[in-house]
């Protein structure tokens, strides 16, 4: 049982997660990782998403991000931890943020007090966080936590980190239980019309076309996918039960919240969000249309 509204914690994730997401894309982090030869998206992505677990190899690597390719993952991990250490790309990441959160909203809206605002209420969410089961939230949660009053951009950063990781090692789980491997998770979402375009997810994650189509097939066996590659009403039905099912293991965070808390910081992560995609903070076509 919940007493937030239906779907309102799903709707403060979409809200607030991409404000995580944009130094993936941003030339910041780039010129952070540049001097350490990190200079291509997928080895800068998997370091910098990867280093609060440590200098892990790729088969951790691969169980915690789940819809990457492990040959891909291992042509860039452990070795990426001979030119980096995790201490060192941590610090050239929230530099990144720094940065990219700067460029794309500005100066004075990174220190404002609806920033920091954002930030308490993020931050607070995220105290109902689990650590267990759920690797790569905890490993985040072990991190220090920027100063509110000093870089309230940073701590928001960091709040919405947690709760973008804690509800993604969930999301792991549950597509484990409906028998969903990688690839099929990646395919089936990208046919439900939220999932990143099909020609971003084969360059970031490590597959080609064939595996892609290997992927429908197999879905379309299970009665999941039709002919085009759309979703059939089966498909459609799964996809919203582990939606549900997502909200219901990630449900803690914003019942510690409470409705008002929610719908606040759905409305300021909302704003933010917008801010940031109208700036260019993600690259056009990234998210698949149906």
């Amino acid at each position: 049982m919940t007493s937030l509204p239906e779907r309102a914690g799903r709707r403060c994730h979409h809200a607030i997660q991409p404000l995580h997401s944009t130094v993936y894309f941003s030339p910041a982090l780039g010129r952070e990782l540049a001097p350490y030869g990190i200079d291509d998206w997928l080895p800068a992505y998997l370091a910098v998403r990867a280093a609060p677990l440590g200098a892990v190899g790729a088969g951790t690597v691969t169980a915690a991000f789940y819809t990457f390719s492990h040959a891909a993952v291992a042509r860039f991990v452990p070795e990426v931890w001979d030119a980096a250490s995790p201490d060192t790309v941590l610090a050239a990441r929230l530099r990144a943020v720094d940065a990219t959160l700067r460029d794309l909203l500005g100066d004075e809206a990174v220190g404002s007090s609806r920033m920091a605002e954002a930030a308490r209420l993020a931050l607070r969410a995220s105290e109902a966080c689990t650590r267990p089961g759920r690797p790569l939230f905890a490993a985040n949660a072990d991190l220090p936590v920027p100063p509110v009053t000093e870089a309230p951009h940073l701590a928001l950063w960091h709040a919405v980190t947690l709760l973008r990781e804690h509800r993604g090692d969930a999301h792991i789980a549950v597509l484990q239980s409906a028998e969903l491997d990688p690839l099929e998770a990646q395919v089936s979402h990208t046919a439900s019309g939220h999932g990143i375009a099909p020609g971003w997810a084969l360059r970031t994650r490590g597959y080609n076309e064939q595996d892609w189509s290997a992927a429908q097939e197999r879905l379309a066996g299970r009665g999941l996918l039709d002919a085009d590659g759309e979703l059939t009403e089966r498909g459609r039905e799964l996809r919203r039960e582990l939606e549900q099912e997502t909200d219901r293991l990630d449900r803690a965070p914003y019942e510690h919240l409470g409705a008002e808390g929610v719908a606040r910081l759905t409305e300021l992560g909302g704003e933010l969000t917008g801010a940031a995609v109208a700036a260019g903070g993600f690259p056009e076509g990234l998210i698949g249309t149906r």
